[in-house]
């Protein structure tokens, strides 16, 4: 007869409750114990990191109309773990939490970034276009909510579709995809394993090409447009195109659902240092790695982009002219200064003026508000600007 478990129930991290405080603290570095992942592969050759560290204890980091310590923004803000770039050079690298230079991390919605990169090396050798219909590489679509709709829409989170992202909702469609994915318990029993059945299912709300909204789900589906173009799975192609020529010194992974489709909206975990790379990697304009024409793209502020973020709430947290593009929040084009950002903390910040990129990792007890965003958006610049001033 099997006995009681060690430990009451609700001080176990499961499939239930690994995304919630405090479970997510042990969860997001240990995604690999609880959902099935595939290898992203780094290759032989690593692009070491050189160091130039600085004592930045003293520093008083500017957060609105406050003052505040370096540690104290940390732990403000959750930190799991730091990593300061400057010219490329590391001035400070620190990790908390039980956090090691050799721990992956979740990246959440950094993700996106990741895949946009690819896409972009993709796009520079003409497997695919901005301008491409999505039934162009998969027909199956045709006769769906998705015929009309293009990569750019999905690229800038302008395509039409109906999807709920609450993640305070446990029935919205953000959660419900989440068991297709493996990242709940599957509860609803008519769901299907694999999630390129899941999305002729949904409907639109808009037509294609309207306001910026930001729903996941629409890089999921670029992540399988990207697959047909290249004829590689996503893992692979990530692997490939980005992570072994960067120089990457960890193999990263992403989560996969029960068929092995990967999860290209937030499944990618990666060891601090390689998040930091991949910051580097844009900061040098791609490195011959992302085509620069990519980068420039994604930074220059077309007229109908801005207009489309302008409209929307996400818009007031950020300056004037700012707006989404590629998968990047791009906070001022001309700097410039950039980022990816993903729920409970997740950052790769690009600051062109101080030539600095910092990585964040962070485990916040929410999954999103603005409180927590702002605080870490101007925290981070604080940081740029002092280091690189």
């Amino acid at each position: 007869m099997v006995g009681p478990p060690p430990y009451p129930p609700e001080r176990l991290v499961s499939l239930s409750n690994w995304q919630d405080p405090p479970f997510n603290r042990w969860g997001f570095q240990h995604v690999r114990d609880l959902i099935p992942t595939a290898r992203i592969a780094r290759g032989e050759r690593v692009r070491l990191l050189s160091r130039a560290e600085r004592d930045l204890d003293g520093l008083k980091l500017q957060v609105g109309r406050r003052r505040v310590g370096l540690q104290r923004f940390l732990d403000e803000t959750y930190t799991d773990g730091l990593l300061v770039l400057h010219r490329g050079r590391i001035v400070t690298e620190r990790y908390a939490n039980g956090m090691t230079p050799s721990t992956p991390h979740l990246l959440m919605s950094v993700s996106k970034s990741v895949t946009s990169a690819v896409c972009g090396v993709l796009v520079g050798r003409g497997m695919l276009s901005p301008d491409d219909l999505l039934t162009t590489h998969i027909p199956e679509l045709a006769g769906t909510s998705w015929e009309g709709c293009t990569v750019r829409h999905l690229l800038d989170m302008r395509a039409g579709t109906r999807f709920n992202e609450d993640y305070d909702d446990l029935a919205a469609d953000v959660r419900v995809y989440e068991q297709i994915y493996q990242w709940r318990p599957k509860t609803r029993r008519h769901l299907p394993d694999d999630i390129t059945a899941y999305f002729p299912t949904l409907r639109n709300k808009t037509q294609h090409g309207g306001p910026f909204d930001y729903r996941s789900v629409l890089t999921d589906v670029l992540g399988w447009v990207m697959e047909r173009a290249a004829g590689a799975r996503l893992p692979d192609l990530m692997s490939r195109e980005l992570w072994r020529p960067m120089g990457a010194e960890f193999d990263a992974e992403i989560t996969v659902d029960r068929r092995g489709n990967a999860m290209a909206d937030g499944g990618v975990s990666c060891t601090l240092r390689d998040l930091a790379r991949f910051g580097q990697l844009l900061a040098d304009g791609g490195r011959r790695v992302v085509p620069r024409a990519w980068i420039r793209d994604t930074l220059t502020p077309d007229v109908d982009t801005v207009e489309a973020f302008a409209s929307t709430a996400d818009a007031r947290e950020l300056a004037a002219g700012s707006y989404y593009r590629n998968k990047f929040w791009v906070v001022d084009p001309a700097a410039p200064i950039y980022m990816g950002s993903g729920i409970n903390g997740q950052t790769v910040f690009v600051h062109g003026p101080a030539k600095v990129v910092i990585a964040k990792f962070s485990t916040w007890p929410v999954a999103w508000t603005e409180e927590f965003s702002i605080l870490t958006r101007l925290g981070l610049t604080s940081l740029a600007e002092q280091v690189g001033g």
